[in-house]
């Protein structure tokens, strides 16, 4: 990682120091944990107006009392975090110096389940009855400030709230606190929790939502994205720590980058041209030319005018019919916040398993976005450099660049 101008505060990452991924856990209506989640992802597309996880269930890991004052969102990160640490070989190995070691958890909305409960009861039952623990249930940065008492990490926790680029952003901007030497260790991730009433009125009233229940991004007949739920956290860690505790290494975070299109509140800038700059960034501080890139992990969503500007950034930089191009959200649903960091968690799972998952849903390509699309069937693939990609509403745009271990 060299850390751009445009990545973060523009701090150059130290000679040597290089930023892998060792845990990894996800929340995901195809699956609760990594290998129900990597099956779910060779299924087919689904048919409904959501994707909820169904019989999501945290009582494994929180009280009573903490289910109680929770919100739904801040609960799907903490299974997801818990995953992902003892996949990492547990918090007390991964640990380290605890004010080295910090939590970047992102989300859209935060509490919005908690928001419309506690609305109601302050309607029906008046000022007295809403919950005291209504704000701290509420704020964006409860599950990041949650993981953090957790497990004891003293280092830097934020979060970062930029719609449906979040999660890509968050992974981004922890890598970077590693490879500048401010961490040894991060817990990276996202989550959201929009399934509620308010939410799904508010997307379907802006036209955003399929009418016919099926997500298929990049086909001619894509009619709008279908609102997920979930989360997915990832163990940050420079490498050469890693090694010396015997980790075991799912891939490099080599690269990462954002940029705004500074055109519309909820429209992609038509032409790409944010999106690609924020692939070129990407590419560049990984120090990866586009042609050495093998996959790119598209945001996908199955809006029309999304995918459009996508296929037309993708194709900018890398020409045609240019890598592997997939979208994840045919099975899981657009996620929002989440998104990103599911689809990072995809990533290291395509890397492990050699298979590249295909974009469920798709059946008629779009002839105007001629990209690689995989579709029908998972591909086989040797493990390359990959880009993943993530776009929200507001013009914020995230990259981030992942090489095989």
């Amino acid at each position: 990682m060299l850390v751009l101008a445009g990545t973060s505060d523009g701090a150059g990452a130290i000679p040597g120091r290089r930023v892998v991924l060792t845990g990894i856990g996800v929340v995901a209506s195809c699956g609760v944990g990594a290998e129900s989640f990597w099956a779910g992802l060779m299924a087919e597309a689904p048919v409904g107006r959501a994707r909820p996880v169904p019989d999501f269930d945290a009582s494994g890991l929180y009280a009573p009392k903490e289910l109680r004052r929770n919100d739904r969102f801040s609960l799907m990160a903490g299974v997801a975090a818990e995953e992902a640490v003892n996949d990492a070989g547990g918090i007390e190995a991964l640990r380290g110096d605890p004010d080295r070691a910090g939590t970047m958890i992102g989300t859209g909305v935060g509490g919005l389940e908690t928001i419309e409960q506690q609305h109601r009861i302050l309607m029906e039952k008046g000022p007295g009855r809403v919950t005291p623990f209504l704000v701290p249930m509420i704020m964006a940065n409860r599950a990041a400030a949650d993981l953090s008492m957790r497990y004891g990490l003293r280092g830097p926790c934020e979060t970062t709230v930029t719609a449906c680029a979040a999660g890509t952003q968050s992974i981004a901007n922890a890598g970077h606190l590693i490879a500048t030497g401010r961490c040894d260790v991060m817990l990276a991730g996202s989550s959201e929790a929009p399934l509620t009433g308010l939410g799904l009125a508010g997307f379907g009233n802006m036209t955003a939502l399929s009418t016919s229940g099926v997500s298929m991004p990049f086909d001619a007949g894509r009619d709008g994205f279908v609102i997920g739920e979930g989360a997915g956290v990832v163990v940050l860690e420079e490498r050469s720590r890693a090694l010396a505790r015997g980790a075991r290494i799912y891939a490099e975070l080599a690269g990462g980058a954002s940029t705004a299109d500074a055109h519309h509140i909820t429209a992609p800038s038509p032409d790409g041209s944010g999106a690609a700059r924020c692939m070129e960034l990407a590419l560049a501080d990984a120090q990866v030319r586009p042609e050495e890139v093998t996959y790119v992990n598209a945001h996908g969503t199955s809006t029309p005018l999304n995918d459009s500007a996508e296929g037309e950034a993708i194709l900018k930089v890398f020409g045609a019919p240019g890598p592997a191009v997939t979208s994840i959200k045919g099975v899981i649903g657009h996620t929002l916040a989440a998104a990103g960091a599911i689809e990072a968690v995809a990533v290291a799972l395509s890397f492990l398993h050699h298979l590249i998952p295909p974009t469920a849903g798709t059946r008629h390509q779009d002839p105007a976005i001629p990209l690689d699309l995989v579709t029908g069937a998972p591909r086989p693939w040797e493990p390359g450099p990959t880009l993943s990609n993530s776009f929200g509403f507001g013009g914020h745009n995230g990259c981030v660049v992942f090489l095989p271990a």
